[in-house]
């Protein structure tokens, strides 16, 4: 991928790239996305988004991995917290519901199987050391941390945009958001509390 351009006019053409190819991506997955559709929201050219991006896939790349990135960054796990941490997850769907569409493409259209990102770039290191460690001091159950975390995650996608039961947003009265953060967090202490 090509780095992000200097100019401050160059800047904003890649940001608004970033953002309509976001909302494409989201909607339509990365086989139904259309390059004509974003470059004509973007109000730029083919020419800049393959300069920018060098093709579809790639920016679709650039997206997601950046997606994961907002995740770790804006719900950073607290392992001693587990419940805390997967209604913070829940917030962040509610919030930005296209950033877990974003990880349902790839899982339906990249890898059906297995992780969702190859091992050189999965984030998760630290949050499996972080559950290890509160393992060992006996705050979470035993087990391997990956599948603690995977539940955890589980559990906080329950009403997700992609849930295949019910799908909250945003515009859901207050107090029916309060209810289910309320019992995503007993229902992950009580998964996830140690014998």
């Amino acid at each position: 991928m090509a780095d992000q351009p200097l100019t401050s006019r160059g800047a904003a053409t890649y940001q608004r790239i970033l953002d309509v190819a976001t909302r494409e991506f989201a909607e339509h997955g990365i086989a139904g996305a259309r390059v004509e559709r974003i470059v004509a929201a973007a109000r730029t050219n083919k020419a800049q988004l393959y300069a920018y991006f060098g093709g579809k896939d790639r920016l679709f790349d650039a997206i997601f991995f950046g997606s994961l990135e907002r995740i770790v960054n804006v719900a950073p796990i607290d392992a001693t917290d587990l419940a805390d941490w997967a209604v913070r997850l829940y917030d962040e769907y509610l919030r930005r519901p296209d950033l877990i569409r974003l990880a349902t493409w790839a899982r339906l259209e990249r890898r059906p199987a297995g992780h969702l990102v190859e091992d050189p770039d999965r984030l998760d290191d630290r949050k499996l050391r972080a559950i290890a460690e509160a393992q060992a001091t006996g705050l979470v159950r035993q087990g391997d941390p990956f599948d603690i975390m995977a539940l955890v995650i589980a559990m906080s996608m329950a009403w997700s945009p992609v849930s295949n039961v019910y799908a909250a947003t945003a515009q859901e009265p207050p107090e029916l958001h309060e209810r289910r953060r309320a019992l995503l967090r007993e229902s992950v202490r009580r998964a996830v509390a140690a014998d």
